[in-house]
């Protein structure tokens, strides 16, 4: 601490406040950088489109974590007993509200960018500079003197020494006053890691989960005395180290599009910043902010209510709309900002209101349902379709959000308004309950008909002479291979023993076991033949209406599970995480056939594949996998994916978060 006087809660919220502003001023430069990022470019070599990819994706899960961030600090301002604060200084952010060396700027992709993100991240123990153009103007000091009863902001050279303050200062009031002095806020307002599946959210109700939830944000930000590989300060190192030797191999070499450096909504005061005013590009640039405001104002009111339905709810609008907003980005990232030749490419420029305090709990959801119905149509009456052409996929997921969070709000404010005639529900949509058309009344069908699993049986052991068969009826999902191709062997519905493993050659017997999807027929050979083994290559199968159907080395919640499953899409197996045919059950619709994703080769197509279900959420995927339609075709390669199983999502197969608004429950770690 830089007195030795106790700081008054006023003076620890205070610092509170300013650690949201710079985790969430870094989230939206992270964004706009990798907005900012090709899709695809026909000079790229493999290597180099493999790289953009990757890239990508690391800065979006950089940009994740800093959301989590941000969460754990208005769950610690909540447990104080104030109101989260989502509120930030506009970009670009000079000197003046952090200390003399830190100012951050929105800039596309690029080295220096990553300088400057190698800044901001660095460890006390780093010694770098900030990158090219990032250095702010003058110095000046921000010490305030002791004992002044106003709260004051101080100088810190790096984030961590922020938090390392804000620790030292929650300690020192728990030593003079208490614990129970300073928790007095209700933890039933914040937000816990199932309703934001999130790195690091915790609920913090003591000193002891305070202080966890500011060393995760330094852990996974500068890295524990740069120890920590997969930190983000280590991440953007690997980046930088990756793009300068690509540049160096090709000079010629463009990751991003020309965003603009500072682009603004409206005319700047200083001509250094790029004022975006095509007259096809502003509208969606306004539409942009417009979706990214009211997001936060979502996240706000999801802080502010306990009822677990409706906080789902706006936690789910919340994820939907900023979700919305990652194409319009993209597509602004991607266009000219003026009408005029040579101008820089636009770009989001995340412009908010003054404040985002909290709304009251039922008009606040008609008034931010009006407002997205407002946000939706002028979207659609645009003549020109930003996100089509390059993004034609992600101009339906803006609309479906836009939709989903319309019908999610009405149920909060109790006024059910149906979505329009006009929306039509795709075949990877959510299933529709016969009597209603509203996704929400489908997810509580689904929810409801999950119910408690009935108690598993045992698997059953049948012995041949030159094989044994095993049949676990807990993971039977009925296709019906096994009667269909060996009934001599299999005979269903039949009193007492059905298994009769001598009834055909063991060659054969063991062909059809390995037919079986769900893995529920294994088999042990006697006879010296070869056992079941690995595939060549980790291969996902989506089944029309039904499960995933998965052929690699599994571990399944850290257990070796074989090479075969067939795991639940659909919400409502009761033995999940397996199938048990309950898609049927529940009129589950889901496409077999996923649009065209990544399939830009992966440096192996075999291993061990890692399958955690998270509790209340998706499928967590880790390990090479390529995924396959009902027709066989490879749709996308990755070796790390997120998998809905809730049913819900507007992505399928792939997680948008919707199991949040949908209270989807499962086990799961």
């Amino acid at each position: 601490m830089r007195s030795a006087s106790v700081p008054s809660r006023e003076q620890i919220l205070s610092w509170l406040h300013e650690a949201a502003e710079l985790e969430h001023n870094l989230m939206c430069c992270y964004l706009y950088a990798a907005f900012s990022l090709k899709r695809v470019d026909a000079r790229w070599s493999p290597e180099e489109a493999a790289a953009v990819k990757r890239w990508y994706g690391q800065i979006q899960s950089v940009a994740m974590e800093e959301m989590g961030h941000l969460c754990i600090v208005a769950n610690i301002m909540t447990a104080l007993g104030a109101n989260p604060h989502f509120s930030r200084p506009m970009f670009p952010v000079e000197a003046g509200p952090y200390p003399a060396g830190f100012s951050i700027r929105l800039q596309a992709f690029s080295p220096a960018t990553i300088e400057h993100f190698l800044f901001l991240e660095r460890p006390e123990d780093a010694a770098i500079g900030d990158g090219p153009g990032f250095t702010p103007n003058g110095d000046y000091r921000r010490d305030v003197p002791e004992g002044r009863l106003s709260p004051g902001a101080f100088d810190y050279a790096t984030v961590g020494q922020l938090y390392h303050t804000l620790a030292s200062a929650m300690r020192q009031f728990v030593e003079a006053h208490g614990e129970a002095a300073l928790f007095i806020g209700d933890p039933g307002q914040q937000v816990t890691a199932a309703l934001a599946p999130l790195p690091g959210v915790c609920t913090v109700t003591d000193l002891g989960s305070a202080l966890a939830g500011l060393k995760t944000i330094v852990t996974q930000g500068e890295g524990a005395a740069r120890g920590q590989a997969d930190s983000h300060f280590h991440r953007f190192e690997r980046m930088k180290d990756e793009l300068c030797a690509m540049l160096k191999a090709n000079p010629a070499f463009e990751p991003a599009w020309p965003a603009a450096r500072n682009p603004v909504m409206n005319r700047p005061l200083r001509d250094e910043r790029v004022h975006v005013n095509s007259p096809d590009i502003a509208p969606w640039l306004d539409i942009g902010n417009a979706l990214y405001t009211t997001s936060l104002r979502c996240l706000a009111q999801g802080f502010n209510v306990k009822d677990g339905a409706a906080k789902r709810a706006w936690l789910g609008a919340s994820y939907r709309l900023m979700r919305a907003v990652v194409p319009v980005g993209q597509g602004l990232a991607a266009r000219p900002a003026q009408s005029a030749d040579g101008s820089p490419n636009a770009g989001l420029t995340f412009t908010s209101l003054r404040t985002l305090a909290v709304l009251p709990e039922r008009s606040g959801a008609r008034f931010v349902a009006e407002r997205i119905r407002e946000l939706k149509a002028r979207a659609e009456a645009l003549p020109l379709k930003l996100v089509e052409g390059e993004y034609p996929e992600l101009w339906h997921d803006v609309i479906a959000s836009l939709d989903a969070v319309i019908a999610s709000l009405d149920a909060v404010a109790g006024v059910p308004v149906p979505l329009p005639t006009a929306v039509t529900v795709d075949a990877g949509a959510a299933p529709m309950n016969a009597a209603s058309k509203d996704p929400t009344t489908a997810a509580s069908s689904i929810a409801s008909s999950a119910g408690a699993p009935a108690p598993a049986k045992p698997p059953e052991h049948a012995e041949g002479r030159a094989i044994s068969i095993e049949f676990d009826a807990a993971r039977c999902i009925h296709s019906r291979h096994c009667v269909l191709e060996a009934p001599n062997v299999f005979k269903a519905n039949t009193p007492g023993e059905w298994i009769f493993p001598d009834a055909m050659d063991a060659e054969r017997l063991a062909a059809v076991a390995l037919n079986c999807p769900s893995g529920a027929i294994r088999f042990r050979r006697k006879d010296g033949g070869l056992e079941e083994s690995a595939p060549p290559v980790n291969t996902l199968k989506v089944r029309e209406n039904g499960p995933y159907a998965i052929a690699a080395e599994l571990r399944i919640d850290g257990q070796p599970d074989g090479f075969r499953a067939t795991l639940c899409r659909c919400g409502a197996s009761k033995r999940k995480p397996y199938c048990d045919g309950s898609h049927a059950e529940v009129g589950f619709v889901a496409t077999g056939e996923p649009p065209l994703r990544l399939i830009d080769p992966l440096p192996a197509r075999d291993g061990v594949l890692n399958v955690v279900p998270k509790r209340n959420g998706p499928l967590e995927v880790e390990g090479p996998l390529e995924l396959c339609a009902g027709t066989g075709r490879v749709f996308h390669r990755d070796a790390s994916v997120r998998l809905c199983r809730c049913g819900q999502s507007k992505t399928k197969p792939f997680c948008d978060l919707s199991h949040v608004a949908a209270g989807f429950e499962a086990e799961g770690s």
